[in-house]
């Protein structure tokens, strides 16, 4: 495609960085220069298509996220350059608990679903500071609209996150985005779950659940977090029939009541008479079993320990295998219910001990059962603290509790082995870069404790697309589900076939499912969402399975995991055949950057400071799975990125400056070295000097080990080799010829050109505002849609490096003689290799030479300088 900027426009007489991001961002967005073609990609089958990873649009971007979608984009760009038709869309991720508390947060509002929906509503603040507030001080307001703030501000917010991805050259093709709460998404959601139920990997059960009391939500396995919080344990007896006591230690006293048994391991020798028999519960009174079980701990405590309806999850791991009743006693609310599952079992003083807990928090409860285990005489000594981890939702802020309630799942393979096999032989399918973050996956695969909870308590996400026959007594009896064509619904707005909105709610009628989707359940297929799955068939058929899933290491389990699983489950197939793993970010003390430690950077100002390019630069001198440090105060690699970007300019604008007309149309002979794929003018001039060739040689190395680099992921090899080569070429090769291209000689001039040329599309994916600049002023088109380089060369003859290495050695002798690097040299003597006596002209003119007398040795040395005198 032919630039809008012609090359005619000339070099600017003083090229500067600032102003490129703006100025291309919307040229490359004109001329389409990232659009996907498909009828090329069905001419060629040559498609690179990318799984692109929707930031959670609640809030801002930070630095790590432009720390991992640069790494993205340099495998997109590089693809590009290779030929390629990349399918490379973007999406955002928009549905969830962080949107709702965001805006909960922003407008001052919450969601009461009993209100009913008011037009035009004006939330009662807008700009809050999306930190936590008191519910109390919120509005109460209809789901509706609920949702459509939520709609409003991600609208808002996926439109400077777009602007910001633009400021940094993301080679997205803009035109291929889709939210995840939008209607295609939807549509793609509720119909793989609606084949999830046909085929039996969903389902609905009473289950315990792990559940944030703030955010009235049951979490999964995947959302959890460990926490070290402080504790205490508290020495407790139980009561034998002969009269006896046993001794437990806890850190959950408040939880006797839902008590269910003492567990104790099989093979501990203290307690294997007792295995069998009962002992009854201090206060409440209830008998309950004692039982063995392996994952009791003999040196924790005492070594037995109540099982509990549900103190953690290992109690739910107790209950499950051992089959133990169920008397849970806390209300999603996180307080004591009123009644008590098992109070039929409470003694008469059990009764009323757990009348002065119904409806306290469990902090509370705790006090008062303390309180009454000491006046029972069965606190032995004053309890003793400890610390041990807590699990959170990863976005909450209070330890999570564990609840019985209905909630859907899709099977993963924690109860399936041949279906944990096919996960396990997928993970291997897929080429993690590097290789070593597959054992994260692995991990967790084989970790797995219980199935994949997705049903979530919420407002704004994918409704579960089904209703409920009422019977003749109101009750939920089957499942109704929609067709496929008419996705995608809600069920708490329309009406399941065969029935009428009056019939809602009513014996005899419907009842809609009121739940949601876990975000995750939506996020796991962005493969199909925005490969058009069903929709297009064509097209997911070109795309599918993709080429890369580029993403962070801490959504190994989540979004990679979840991506597979679901994968499997529909398509039989890996969703991708490459895995990009990210490091973390990290301050300068090393600690990962998070929200929740307050130490994230974002990156509109560094931006602002450093240039696009300087940010992409540091970017990609992280290999993949690699932490970065980055300090704020002192950000290093992007000073020295821009110091590069800076440098293309300057000596794209030096080399461009030599004589070129009389280049063209000169060809030069079979052998010599040689651009391949687009061949410049240039490139068909006879390079005939040996140090021109042998500069070319060494650069036909760099292609090879650049190539090799993004072709296996790793980029900070290619960037490390391409850079090296650079500086040497304008600190050294610049300066050992620029006299031989002020002259007009042809050879140092398309040797000069040609090397530029190559560079340039080396530097592209890291740096793309400087290099389309630059590649701009001498070439139609865009550098990021020109063929990658292939340099044709003998093998280097080390020429450069030695003459390097000789000018250096007469840099160094000028300066010990404390003269100026202009100052002229009236006879000289070299001691180095032979191979020096090729580029004895060249260094004689750069070190201002008139005699250079050259001895044969294995060091390169200056044997003796004999400067002119300095005349003022």
């Amino acid at each position: 495609m032919t630039s809008a900027i012609p090359a005619e426009s000339g070099i600017p007489e003083k090229p500067a960085l600032e102003g490129l991001e703006p100025k291309w961002a919307d040229h490359w967005e004109q001329a389409g220069t990232y659009r996907f073609h498909r009828a090329a990609a069905l001419a060629a089958g040559r498609v690179f298509s990318i799984d692109t990873p929707p930031p959670t649009a609640s809030g801002s971007l930070h630095i790590g996220h432009v720390f991992s979608y640069t790494h993205m984009d340099l495998a997109a760009r590089f693809q590009r350059m290779r030929g390629k038709q990349i399918f490379y869309p973007m999406g955002w991720d928009d549905n969830g608990l962080p949107t709702e508390r965001r805006v909960q947060n922003y407008y001052g509002v919450r969601c009461d679903p009993t209100l009913p929906y008011v037009e035009g509503y004006v939330p009662p603040m807008e700009g809050g500071d999306n930190s936590s507030s008191k519910a109390a001080d919120q509005v109460p307001i209809s789901r509706r609209n609920f949702i459509e703030l939520c709609e409003r501000l991600t609208i808002e917010d996926e439109k400077q996150f777009e602007d910001l991805w633009r400021a940094m050259g993301l080679s997205v093709d803009w035109s291929l985005t889709y939210r995840t709460i939008g209607a295609e998404a939807q549509i793609v959601a509720q119909r793989a779950f609606l084949r999830n139920l046909a085929r039996g990997e969903a389902y609905q059960a009473e289950a315990p659940t792990l559940w944030d009391i703030t955010f009235r939500t049951a979490v999964a396995q995947a959302e959890l977090e460990d926490k070290e919080q402080p504790a205490a344990y508290h020495a407790v007896t139980f009561h034998q029939p002969d009269g006896g006591r046993i001794e437990i230690a806890t850190t959950r006293p408040e939880l006797l009541p839902a008590c269910v048994a003492l567990v104790a391991h099989p093979d501990d020798e203290r307690y294997q008479h007792l295995f069998g028999t009962t002992v009854t519960t201090p206060i409440f009174g209830v008998e309950v079993p004692i039982v063995a079980h392996r994952l009791a701990q003999k040196d924790k405590g005492t070594g037995i320990a109540m099982i509990c309806t549900f103190g953690d999850v290992t109690d739910v791991v107790w209950w499950r295998e051992l089959d133990l009743p169920n008397r849970t006693v806390l209300g999603r609310d996180g307080r004591f219910l009123e009644e008590a599952p098992a109070s039929d079992l409470f003694s008469g003083a059990g009764r009323a001990a757990y009348a002065e807990l119904a409806g306290k928090t469990v902090f509370s409860a705790k006090a008062r059962v303390v309180e009454l285990l000491r006046e029972s005489g069965d606190l032995i000594g004053d309890p003793k603290p400890t610390t041990h981890a807590v699990k959170f939702f990863e976005k909450g802020d209070k330890p999570l509790e564990i609840v019985s309630t209905r909630q859907w799942y899709i099977t993963n393979g924690a109860r399936d082995e041949k279906l944990r096999e096919r996960l396990l032989d997928a993970g291997r399918a897929i080429a993690f870069h590097p290789d070593f973050m597959r054992v994260r996956y692995e991990n967790w695969v084989g970790g797995l404790t219980g199935d994949w909870l997705i049903s979530r308590q919420r407002f704004f996400g994918v409704p579960i697309p089904v209703w409920y026959h009422l019977d003749a007594d109101g009750e939920r009896g089957r499942v109704i589900v929609p067709a496929e064509e008419t996705l995608p619904v809600d069920p708490s707005t329309d009406v399941p076939p065969g029935f009428t909105e009056a019939q809602r709610g009513v014996p005899g009628g419907f009842e809609g499912d009121l739940d949601i989707m876990d975000t995750w359940a939506t996020s796991s297929l962005t493969p199909q969402i925005a490969g058009g799955w069903e929709s297009d068939p064509e097209l997911f058929a070109l795309v599918f399975p993709y080429s890369l899933r580029s993403q962070g290491q801490d959504i190994i389990r989540t979004w990679l995991f979840s991506t597979v699983l679901r994968a499997q489950l529909e398509h039989g197939s890996i969703p991708w055949t490459n895995a990009g793993i990210s490091g973390f970010i990290v301050d300068p003390d090393r600690k990962k950057m998070s929200k929740s430690k307050g130490n994230v950077v974002t990156p509109g100002a560094i931006l602002d400071e450093h240039g696009a390019d300087a940010v992409r630069y540091w970017a990609a001198s992280s290999r993949l799975g690699t932490d970065a440090a980055f300090d704020p105060q002192n950000p290093k690699q992007m000073k020295i990125g821009r110091r590069l970007a800076i440098k293309v300019l300057n000596a794209a604008k030096f080399v461009y400056g030599f004589d070129a007309s009389t280049l063209v149309g000169r060809v030069g002979p079979e052998g010599r070295a040689t651009l391949g794929d687009r061949v410049a003018p240039e490139a068909r001039v006879e390079i005939t000097n040996p140090l021109d060739l042998d500069m070319l040689a060494e650069l036909a190395e760099v292609v090879r080990i650049a190539t090799k680099g993004y072709e296996e992921y790793d980029h900070a090899r290619a960037l490390e080799a391409t850079e090296q080569f650079f500086w040497t070429f304008c600190d050294d090769y610049l300066e050992l010829v620029k006299e031989r291209a002020y002259s007009g000689d042809a050879s140092s001039v398309a040797a000069l050109r040609l090397a530029l040329d190559i560079m340039l599309r080396l530097f592209a994916p890291v740096i793309p505002f400087a290099t389309e600049e630059v590649w701009s002023w001498t070439h139609d088109g865009s550098v990021h849609t020109a063929a990658w380089p292939t340099l044709e060369a003998e093998a280097p003859r080390g020429l450069l490096p030695a003459v390097s290495a000789a000018l250096i050695g007469i840099r160094r002798a000028k300066t010990e003689a404390q003269a100026s690097q202009k100052t002229e040299v009236l006879t000289a003597t070299l001691a180095g290799p032979a191979i020096l006596a090729d580029a004895v002209d060249d260094l004689k003119a750069v070190g201002r030479i008139a005699q250079l007398d050259l001895v044969e040795a294995d060091e390169i040395e200056v044997r003796s300088i004999e400067l002119a005198e300095v005349t003022s």
